[in-house]
């Protein structure tokens, strides 16, 4: 699968701004994608909780949307280096989405249209950690983004914010996602600087 990426320009990190290790400040907001973009109609958008075997939960846009949003404030640590500060979005928290669900389970596989999926345990889907975002700077989600709607982890690297994204499986034992299983770390925190699998 092929990496389709656009380019950026960014710049050295002021002094007065603090990164994690390794980062640089830009301001434009770069596409990094696993394969192509998908365009997925809104009238067949679905959001799906399941269990691996049953499902919990589900909201087509619709319904979706009638869920209490936020928007939220949040600074974007991206793998491959870059960091966008103060970025405004709105979405509907996981705690909201898991309200109803009892679960002993600690993980989560996030799935995408698209077929990329990424891990994500679940105590870092909660408690205003982690959103299902649908709009961006005030402005619908764009595909390229990852619209209609994407997951938002800003507190761990990008890539654990999967784009089109349409359910999440609650695992009991801990499963790698697409870069997890090409050798990203399996957590993915920008502060430990934990890019790859060798990373503590």
């Amino acid at each position: 699968m092929s990496i389709i990426s656009r380019g950026f320009s960014g710049r050295r990190t002021p002094t007065d701004v603090q990164l994690p290790p390794g980062q640089y400040l830009t301001t434009d907001f770069p596409v990094l994608s696993a394969g192509p973009t998908p365009h997925v109609p809104l009238e067949k958008w679905e959001f799906v909780i399941d269990d691996g075997k049953n499902v919990l939960q589900r909201w087509d846009w619709k319904s979706f949307r009638n869920l209490p949003s936020e928007t939220v404030t949040v600074d974007l640590h991206c793998v491959t280096r870059w960091s966008k500060l103060g970025t405004s979005w709105e979405g509907v928290s996981l705690d909201t989405l898991l309200a109803d669900i009892k679960t002993d389970a600690s993980y989560t596989l996030v799935r995408s249209y698209g077929d990329y999926t990424t891990n994500v345990p679940l105590k870092d889907l909660l408690n205003k950690q982690a959103w299902i975002a649908f709009r961006y700077d005030g402005q619908d989600l764009a595909p390229e983004h990852g619209g209609p709607a994407r997951l938002l982890v800003p507190h761990l690297y990008l890539w654990k914010s999967a784009k089109w994204v349409r359910g999440v499986t609650l695992m009991h034992e801990d499963k790698p996602g697409f870069w997890e299983g090409l050798g990203y770390h399996i957590y993915g925190d920008p502060w430990r600087e934990q890019r790859y699998s060798g990373d503590r």
